[in-house]
């Protein structure tokens, strides 16, 4: 049976077969310096963890469309105003309704002052030359898409030669022991759904999270939406909280946003 995973990455491939590494790379070293968006996550509140990375979300493949009329740059601001540390957007346009275009004018024309996360399925270094160029401070590398070792490390290694903050994001054990062996690795996020069958647990962030060093930053991600929830989390000692779909949702999204940042 073919995963949801598994077509997205399909569509990834074709996608990315077209990106010029040449103009990227140009654009890319005429870009702004990254900010630190690590730094973000555990400074905001110091001692009071976690910390919000509020995402821009439009639809899932789980649960279809949640916000596709919303005005994302408003949205961004209520984060901002409401106590979000960082801002997550969703680029990947087939599955997630995102748009690149999104990122760039939140760091460029809007001039965000949260550091962003461009939330999509890296799996080449044209794609992170194409995220810094479009004004991310932080990519994603999801352990499930990224099967080969040696191209993981490559990759991680990439994005921080580029100034890029990497969340790399596990959901068992074995993906732990992979991202633990990458140079430099600094933000790990855990993620409570299973990547194959879409199925959300709290639970796996509680279980994984002792496996990973007091020294790197953890994220939980997914499955969050209430402050009963945070607090759980805060319990098993995650640094940040990553939450889309209880934000974009929420009929007073400022009121869900300092619900969840209390």
């Amino acid at each position: 049976m073919t995963t949801i995973l598994a077509k997205i990455l399909e569509q990834k491939r074709t996608e990315v077969a077209t990106l010029d590494a040449r103009a990227l790379r140009t654009a890319a070293d005429h870009s702004p310096a990254p900010r630190n968006f690590q730094k973000a996550l555990v400074s905001i509140r110091a001692g009071n963890p976690p910390t919000l990375i509020a995402e821009l979300k439009r639809a899932s493949p789980s649960r279809g469309f949640l916000a596709p009329h919303l005005d994302l740059f408003q949205v961004a601001d209520i984060y901002t105003r409401n106590g979000a540390a960082a801002i997550s957007v969703l680029t990947d346009e087939k599955f997630f309704l995102g748009k690149l275009e999104t990122l760039r004018e939140l760091r460029f024309t809007h001039h965000s002052s949260l550091p962003l996360l461009r939330k999509d399925f890296i799996i080449c270094e044209e794609q992170l030359l194409e995220s810094r160029a479009n004004g991310a401070d932080a990519i994603l590398l999801i352990a499930a898409a990224l099967p080969d070792d040696a191209n993981f490390a490559d990759l991680h290694a990439c994005a921080l030669s580029l100034g890029l903050t990497a969340l790399v994001e596990v959901h068992t054990q074995a993906e732990i022991e992979r991202a633990l062996i990458l140079k430099d690795i600094n933000l790990i996020g855990i993620n409570n759904r299973n990547l194959s069958t879409f199925e959300v647990s709290l639970s796996t962030t509680e279980q994984l999270r002792p496996l990973i060093p007091s020294n790197i930053t953890v994220v939980a991600e997914s499955g969050i939406f209430t402050s009963e929830d945070v607090d759980r989390l805060a319990r098993a000692d995650v640094n940040a909280i990553l939450v889309g779909e209880a934000v974009i949702t929420a009929p007073d999204i400022a009121a869900k946003v300092r619900e969840l940042t209390r």
